[in-house]
């Protein structure tokens, strides 16, 4: 059984001892899933075999659309297998704007473009409060976090995302009391809008 480590005397460990003494390629199809098998020390210093399956998912971005004259947020709204297998009874999730970095992209000019696919606008100044590792057991994905105004009032494209990568987007408003409600009540579940939602709300 794992100890209970008071915050105040807590110190990153630094384990530079780890031996990968074995990887199998389990797919390639989309993104590399491999079963690792690997060496780790224990706090005295033992040696201890363990295993773990690892998707080689590439890193993302994620930004929160707001537009703070008219009390609204823009979410981006999608089909999402995943949370359909695993009891989301429509399978889909209202989300921040989000995509995957391309090779050769800062995370910055990824929200800039997603937003600009997936919900027609065209942003410029936006506020990075953050990265997170969205299931560090198994995914290698890193998510960097963004906020951004846009004005709801201005002409825009269509958006909708890039029907070459089966993407159906539909943009969504939500008045900033709605959302905090909804939040509040745990009817908003996806990770990085939740992160994001916090955020906003708390440092505003």
């Amino acid at each position: 059984m794992g100890q209970i480590i008071c915050c105040a005397t807590y110190k990153l460990i630094v384990m530079p001892d780890i031996k990968i003494i074995n990887r199998e390629t389990l797919s390639q199809r989309k993104f590399p899933l491999e079963y690792i098998t690997y060496l780790k020390p224990d706090e005295e210093g033992n040696m201890g075999e363990h295993q773990a399956e690892i998707y080689y998912r590439p890193d993302a971005a994620a930004v929160l659309l707001y537009d703070l004259g008219r009390k609204k947020f823009l979410f981006a709204s999608q089909f999402r297998l995943a949370s359909f297998l695993n009891g989301n009874e429509t399978g889909y999730l209202t989300e921040a704007c989000a995509g995957l970095i391309d090779e050769g992209e800062t995370p910055e000019e990824t929200a800039i473009r997603e937003v600009k696919e997936e919900l027609g606008y065209t942003i410029s100044n936006i506020n990075k409060v953050g990265s997170v590792y969205t299931s560090a057991g198994g995914i290698t994905e890193h998510v960097h976090l963004f906020t951004a105004a846009y004005n709801g009032e201005t002409e825009h494209a269509g958006g909708g995302g890039l029907p070459e990568e089966g993407e159906e987007i539909n943009a969504i408003e939500m008045d900033f009391d709605d959302t905090y409600n909804m939040l509040k009540d745990g009817k908003i579940n996806d990770a990085k809008t939740v992160m994001l939602l916090q955020h906003y709300f708390l440092f505003r």
